[in-house]
Parts: structure tokens; sequence; C-alpha cells
């Protein structure tokens, strides 16, 4: 065995050190195989991915690409997270309206790793009566409770205050949050803040309950409605000033009002996206706090709650969702939430079962006891790209509070539309991605599975609706009103809408096309039909015609598609089809009616096809 000598030199010092240059000029070699003739740093920005807020995620970070000094975990900024150490409260969310079965679920999650409750009191949760029922057995002075009540707020709070005094838990051991959110409501129905309750409750838990936070921020209303990672910072930062303003109005100091207030946000699959997110949260609110005259002390360091995003679940292969929630988990807590609620992977489909909740909480107590990321402090910070991107998403979103703030605050904001209208805007770029497949969702847009069983649950209660509240928004939306379509249509008719799938040539000629098509196709809950393997000019009516299809696809090599795509278009017409595809850019093939190719706005080609076909909408 050869020993090194120890002088100091590592293994790469007779290598010397690659350059920016040299690594371009890799980046050109490569682009031009690809028919892309760019060179310098035009072929670095051919490689680079356009984000949400002007952002753009460039292919390689380097030193050069610097960020200011994010200080020290638990130190202000608090870029790099509000405590010194790492760690999350495993918080499990609890909407069922069932006072018995909620206790029992939530004593099953308490005895299995959940560290705190989230309680949906009120509308469609739990009666405020049946509190009591809910929480028995709980220790309250060990397990932080968490109310999300909207109207019932003050009744919720009230009763929750009555509980800790019967059950004999100190008002010092009382911890959780009585969650009064007057602008979240407000979001949610349209309605006029108020926020009358909210300034009592800060008031009394500021007096008598220290270790309870009577407001929450809640960003969740704003992504919910579409809002970009920046525009959910803005209108968090807007919220949580105007809360600031009301609270120091009826009396509290800043530093005691900051201390009544805890920030809600979403985690997504993004995980980069939402590690940054969260740490420029807490960037924002540290200057807010500073400007707004917190002295010295932790008054600015933003308390955390990360939910995993609804809008990115889906209720086509829903057991997909685990493998979102669990990145968006890991983000959520790489991030340095101080709190983390997984969604259950059957939180779209209804009430979620015992199996759905297990794996919920499963995932955090994986994250922090397997993988060990409650052992580290900002394991992400020192990233070029993280700290980065931290540093731009916390310029775009001031860049919106600045904007809401000039409208002349939040509340003012929501009711002139401004807040709606810019979030919807947000949302019609990224439904166009989404229907050219440019953001791809697995299991719904990309490899859908035509034969899954569908997953049944309980239906939750209906949550009422509100004509003047920001709207719901889901990725999976526009292709699941497709997949309806398709499956009115099997139950009416006993089969599938169908697409024959025409290949030309050899297996190795039409093979990713096949798989395009077919994945696209079934996108839209159109059935693909490939038999024979390969057609021609010949074979192709008498295959199509057995395939029970209305529609037919041409899929093969574009140098095939000049020999024999008009004669076997020519062909399929003969044999009845109703419109005739082919899988790849555009062109001039006599026959052909659609082109289909990636990019193109598959929700638009589908919803056409399912009309021509007859499937009723």
């Amino acid at each position: 065995m050869t020993v090194l000598p120890d002088d100091g030199l590592t293994l790469a010092a007779e290598f010397p050190d690659a350059t920016h240059e040299q690594w371009q000029r890799l980046v050109e070699g490569v682009l031009r195989k690809s028919g892309k003739d760019v060179s310098g740093a035009a072929a670095e920005e051919a490689l680079a991915t356009a984000l949400d807020d002007g952002l753009v995620a460039s292919p390689l970070y380097t030193a050069r690409d610097s960020a200011p000094d994010a200080g020290y975990p638990g130190f202000a900024p608090y870029v790099r997270g509000s405590r010194p150490v790492g760690g999350w409260d495993v918080r499990q969310r609890h909407e069922r309206p069932e006072p018995a079965r909620t206790n029992e679920a939530l004593l099953a999650d308490l005895e299995n790793g959940v560290t705190s409750v989230w309680l949906a009191v009120g509308g469609t949760g739990i009666p405020v009566t049946g509190l009591a029922q809910a929480l028995d057995g709980v220790y309250l002075d060990l397990a932080p409770v968490v109310l999300d009540a909207g109207e019932e707020t003050g009744a919720a709070a009230r009763e929750l205050l009555r509980l800790y005094d019967e059950r004999g838990v100190s008002r010092d051991a009382a911890r959780g949050n009585l969650g009064a959110d007057p602008l979240g409501l407000a979001a949610r129905t349209g309605r006029p803040a108020d926020t009358a309750t909210a300034v009592e409750l800060a008031g009394l838990c500021h007096e008598e309950y220290p270790g309870l936070r009577a407001l929450t921020v809640d960003a969740l209303p704003y992504h919910e409605a579409g809002a970009s990672a920046a525009q959910e910072l803005g209108v968090s930062l807007a919220t949580g000033v105007a809360c600031l303003r009301t609270l120091t109005a009826a009396g509290l100091t800043v530093e005691a009002a900051c201390r009544q207030l805890e920030f809600r946000y979403a985690a997504t699959a993004d995980q980069f996206l939402t590690v940054a997110k969260l740490r420029a949260a807490r960037r924002l609110w540290a200057r807010v706090a500073e400007v707004s005259g917190a002295g010295a002390g932790d008054a600015g360091a933003q308390r955390q709650h990360a939910v995993t995003s609804s809008v990115m679940m889906t209720r086509r292969d829903p057991y997909v969702n685990m493998l979102r929630t669990t990145i968006a988990c890991l983000g959520a807590g790489v991030g340095g939430a101080d709190a983390v609620t997984v969604l259950p992977f059957d939180h779209e489909l209804g009430l979620p079962d015992a199996f759905a909740r297990r794996i919920a909480r499963n995932t955090s107590s994986i994250l922090l006891e397997e993988s060990h990321l409650g052992r580290v402090a900002d394991p992400a910070g020192g990233s070029w790209y993280v700290e980065r991107l931290t540093d731009e998403l916390a310029h775009s979103a001031w860049a919106f509070f600045q904007e809401l703030e000039r409208a002349g605050g939040q509340e003012q904001a929501l009711r002139s539309g401004l807040v709606g209208d810019r979030l919807a805007a947000t949302w019609q770029e990224r439904k166009r991605r989404l229907a050219g497949r440019r953001e791809p969702v697995t299991g719904v847009s990309e490899f859908p599975h035509l034969a899954e069983k569908p997953v049944e649950r309980e239906p939750a209660p209906e949550a009422p609706r509100h004509d003047g509240g920001l709207p719901r928004v889901r990725r999976d939306e526009d292709y699941e009103a497709l997949r309806a379509r398709s499956d009115a249509h099997l139950a009416a008719t006993g089969a599938r809408p169908r697409v024959f799938l025409a290949a030309l040539g050899p297996v190795s000629a039409h093979t990713a096309r096949v798989a395009f098509a077919s994945n696209l196709f079934q996108a839209g809950g159109v059935e693909p039909v490939h038999d024979p393997v390969t057609v021609d000019a010949v074979t192709a009516a008498d295959a199509f015609a057995r395939s029970g299809a209305t529609v037919a696809c041409l899929c093969s090599s574009d140098a095939l598609y000049e020999e024999h795509a008009e004669e076997v278009a020519k062909a399929l017409r003969a044999a009845g089809a109703q419109q005739v595809f082919l899988a790849g850019r555009p062109g001039e093939h006599p026959g052909v009616d659609t082109y289909v190719f990636a990019g193109c706005d598959a929700v638009s080609v589908l919803s056409s096809v399912l009309d021509r076909m007859g499937v009723a909408p």
C-alpha cells in the first residue's frame, strides 16, 4: 500500500483548476451536436431554466454568485433559521367533523410521532362544543394545539382556554396558536376583515399565556389561488405589517406584537424553491421588525409553520402524492420551518384513512430520525445556488410587498381586486405551462395509468362557497376534467374513447414517438391502441378498423414521414378515421389534420379530440 506524504498537498494538486470559459466551451460542443450553434454566455443561457417572478436558475453556480452574508443560525437576520438548532415540530392536521373519531385519530398520531395538533374547528370541522371530547386524553401541557376556526375563532379560542383551566394546565405551560387570521379569512370569503377578536386574543395571550400565540399570518389562501413564491411572501409580509399596525394601535409594543404572530407557508415538491422561500421569509420579516422598531432580542425571528401544498396534490394516481409530500417536507425541514404538516396522500379525495395519516406522520419521522435532518441547522447554507436564489427571491418578494403597501396595504389590496388580479395572471401563465406539459404532473399529464383502480374515501364535508373570496386551484384541474369525461363515457358505453397509433417502419424508428403519443392521449383519458406494432399503406386500414378507434395518430421518424405519411393517412381516412394526427413538429403532410409535439397545448388538443369523438363534457 502506498502511503501519501503528509505535506499538505491534495490529490488534485497536480491538476490545474478548470475555468468557467473551459466549461462554456464544453457546453458549446454539446449544444452544437443538438443543432444549436451558440457560444459564450449564450450557450450558458440556453441551459438556464426560467422560474416564476422573473427569476432564472442558471446551469452552473460558482463562488462569484455571491449573496449577502446570511449570518448564523438563530441570529439576525435569521436567514439560516430562527433557532440555532435543527429539527421541527411534527404537526398533523385534523378536519373530521365527528369529535369522537377525531379524538381516536388524534391520540393515535400523538402516540406515534406527532408532536402537535392542528384542529379544524367550526364550519366543516369539529363543532366548538365538541372540542373537549376531541381533546379527551390529550396532555395539553405537552402537546401544543393550533386552531383553525375561521369565523368561529373567538368561540373556539375561549373553549380551548377553558379546557386549559379545567384540566389544571398552568397558563405558563399552554403552548400553540389560537389561529386568529382576519385577513386570511377575508381572502377566503371576500368579507371585510374583523380584527376585534384578534386584538382581544392577542392581548390576553400577551398578558396571561406567554407560550400561546394568538394570530396566524396564513399565506395558504394565496398559494392555493395560484400565487408564485414571491407573491406568497409578499402578501405574508403585507399581512404581517397590517397585524403589527393593528396590535400596536391597541397598545402592544412592536416586540409583543411580533411574538403574537406565526407565519404559515406552503411547501412544494420544488425542494430548492421551498428551501429558499422559507429562508427569504425570515430575512424579510427580520427587516420588517427592524424598521418597525423592534429592539434587541428575538422579536424579529419569524415563527414558521410549513404545510405541504394542496395545489400539487392529484386525485389520479394519488399514491404519487407520497413522493411529492416527502420532497416538500424535506424542503421545509431543510429550509428551517419550525413546524411541518404533511398532508395525507388522499387529501384531495376526501377524509384520510388511518393508513394515509400514518404515512403522513412517518414522512417527518423518517427524515428526522433516519435521515438525521434534525441534527443539522441550515444544511443548505453555503450552497451558491440556494444562497443566490434566496437573495433573488427576497428582492422579488419585497417588490411585491411594496406594491401592496402603495395600494393601501393588504386589506385594501384585497378589496380593490389587486391581489386577485395579480394571482390570477400568475396562475394563467402556469396553466399554460401545465397544458403544454412544460410543467409535468406525474401520473396525470405524464405516465397516466388508465386502468388504475380509483381510491375511494369518505367524502369530506363540503365547504361553503364564497363568491367574493379567492379561488382554489389545482395543477391537475384541466386534466381531471378530461379524465372525468372519459370515465363517464366508459360508464355509459363500456369502453373508453380510443386512438389508433399507426406506427411506421422499424421499432427503432417509431418507439420514442409512440411512447410520446401514448402518454399524451392517455392524459385525456383516450386509450391508445398499438396493434399491430408496425403498419403501412396496405395494412393500416384493416388495423384501424379492428382497433375500435375513431381517430388515428401517425408515429415514426421524420424521414419515414416524408416517404409514407401521405399514403398511410389516406388509407386511414378511407377506413373511416375522423381525424388523423401526426406525432412530430408541424410540416406539410397531406391528409394530416393536427400535429402533436413536445410543448403543444395538450389540454386543447385532447379537449377537441374528445369533442370530435362525441364524448360529452
